[in-house]
């Protein structure tokens, strides 16, 4: 039985600036859909992010970006819910949305480790936690250990995830619901690394879909001299 909303349909919620979407976030997203047995996994670009605000991509740019590499997976929606409004992108008004229009469904939030550490300093936090189950999963460079203070969980089973002796782990959050610690695949993608070799001219053939590539080479997206725009 799943640790996180055994009955019922349950759906998947990966947010992020996708700035641009790689192979990273994708595999990422297939193993977590596959292990916790959700219905649907939904992309969601952030509009205009809180805590980032240089060298990200148009709204529309990222969320077509995140539509081409999604196409070929029908387990993968991407939602615009986000990338249409003009205020500040929070997460916890975004959940509160998805809540009234799939009532009924469990909804698991998909973090990073990186991005769970950060959830205090995100608008509203504690409503956040109370809003939906978590699903933090690995990140190359980062611990499950480093999670302790935020989660009960015993600290030994932090780290055998952490010496990938265990895939997952269900755990509970302080004041909040129930979480599930998954390890998935490691990729040593990023966006920040992506950017940065097209500033520097360099290829960036198989760190993302080519049909992404395409889409970053035609727009002039992330060119040196450009910041996020286009020529």
């Amino acid at each position: 039985m799943n640790p996180i909303d055994a009955a019922g349909r349950r759906i998947g919620v990966f947010g992020g600036t996708f700035n641009p979407i790689h192979y990273g976030h994708l595999r990422a997203a297939l193993e977590v859909r596959e292990k916790m047995g959700l219905e649907k996994m939904f992309f969601i670009p952030s509009g205009n992010p809180p805590l980032k605000s240089s060298d990200i991509a148009p709204a529309a740019d990222r969320h077509e970006m995140t539509r081409i590499a999604t196409a070929s997976n029908h387990f993968f929606e991407v939602s615009d819910i986000e990338c249409r409004q003009q205020e500040k992108s929070y997460t916890v008004n975004t959940l509160r949305v998805l809540r009234g229009m799939y009532p009924g469904t469990g909804i698991c939030l998909v973090l990073g480790i990186d991005s769970f550490l950060e959830i205090p300093t995100w608008h509203q936090h504690m409503k956040l936690l109370e809003e939906a189950s978590f699903v933090v999963i690995s990140r190359p460079g980062r611990t499950f250990s480093s999670l302790s203070g935020m989660l009960r969980a015993d600290y030994g089973m932090l780290a055998a995830l952490d010496a990938s002796s265990a895939d997952v782990l269900p755990a509970r959050i302080e004041g909040g619901k129930d979480a599930v610690l998954l390890n998935v695949t490691p990729f040593h993608i990023s966006a920040t690394m992506i950017r940065a070799l097209l500033r520097e001219g360099k290829s960036i053939k198989y760190l993302l879909p080519e049909a992404v590539e395409s889409y970053i080479i035609s727009h002039n997206l992330f060119l040196e001299g450009s910041g996020s725009l286009r020529k």
